[in-house]
């Protein structure tokens, strides 16, 4: 597998006008479960030169040996499974499901196609668009991610309402959008397939962008399972947390800080602590009853100079 740029070069920048041009073109429709309640008209016949792409479509790339496969089988039988449009002005229709087919119908060389009409608005749009995209297995993960994201800003929905319109849990919903969290080499490599959801997950948990980019390009390197980076991250948690303990670990003072403290101490009725740690840093800590005390210590330190 190849491995992920880490610097503000070609790859970065390539990934940023993919994510760019994801987020403007992606995301969203969900009405399919609604859909299917709602009574549809017959089909009909439309010219497919009046019939446009849906702009909420959150698939971005179709596969080509796919289509043509499609395509091919549309020239020996047919569509069998018609698509859904809405009306638009100029005596136009706008695609709401089945821009596959549509595409596939095209390269067939189809005049017209069966359709269903519906009538909707673009927020209608935007959730029908999602709703059927997102329950295809061969969205990836960001376009899903982004397609959630979009929905809920552009519609106002919580996340919980969000999980109820594409019938799935929450933390299906959480879990897509916190991808959107890591670094967009990271996000490339998703939409590419070089790294898994599972992989993703277990990337959230490391705390420094530096750090998920180096254990993304070993995860790329040397084709590690989901299980063998969680294992990796684990140990990685341990180190840190081993290392903020030793940092803070209170050492036994030296007899020089002994010294000191008797010596404010006296000023202080020994109200006076010190600690330090394995580096040498600490703190000294005086605690004094009134102001009396501060200034009879001023006046030593002034006397001593």
């Amino acid at each position: 597998m190849a491995k992920i740029q880490t610097g503000l070069g070609k790859g970065l920048g390539a990934l940023i006008t993919d994510i760019n041009s994801i987020q403007s073109s992606a995301a969203a429709n969900r009405e399919v479960m609604a859909a299917a309640q709602r009574p549809l008209t017959s089909t009909v016949e439309i010219e497919i030169d009046k019939i446009e792409p849906n702009p909420y479509q959150p698939r971005t790339e179709f596969n080509e040996d796919a289509l043509q496969e499609l395509s091919d089988s549309i020239k020996l039988i047919g569509l069998i499974q018609p698509i859904t449009v809405r009306p638009v002005s100029g005596n136009r229709y706008q695609i709401i499901s089945g821009e596959r087919r549509f595409r596939a119908s095209q390269l067939a060389g189809k005049k017209s196609i069966p359709a269903y009409i519906r009538e909707t608005d673009d927020r209608g749009m935007l959730e029908m668009a999602i709703v059927e995209n997102v329950q295809r297995e061969d969205l990836d993960s960001i376009e899903i991610a982004l397609s959630f994201q979009r929905l809920i800003e552009e519609c106002n929905l919580t996340q919980d309402a969000m999980a109820e319109r594409v019938g799935k849990k929450r933390a299906t919903v959480t879990n897509y959008l916190r991808l959107l969290k890591l670094p967009a080499e990271i996000q490339l490599a998703l939409r590419a397939r070089k790294l898994t959801m599972g992989h993703a997950k277990a990337l959230l948990s490391v705390p420094t962008p530096a750090k998920q980019l180096k254990l993304a390009n070993l995860i790329i390197e040397k084709d590690l399972s989901v299980r063998q980076i969680e294992q990796k991250v684990q140990n990685l948690q341990e180190k840190t947390k081993k290392k903020e303990s030793d940092d803070k670990e209170v050492m036994e003072l030296p007899e020089s800080h002994f010294r000191v403290i008797e010596l404010i101490g006296k000023y202080f009725n020994n109200n006076v602590s010190a600690k330090r740690n394995a580096k040498g840093e600490g703190e000294i800590t005086i605690r004094f009853k009134n102001d009396s005390e501060v200034e009879e210590f001023l006046k030593s330190l002034e006397k001593s100079n």
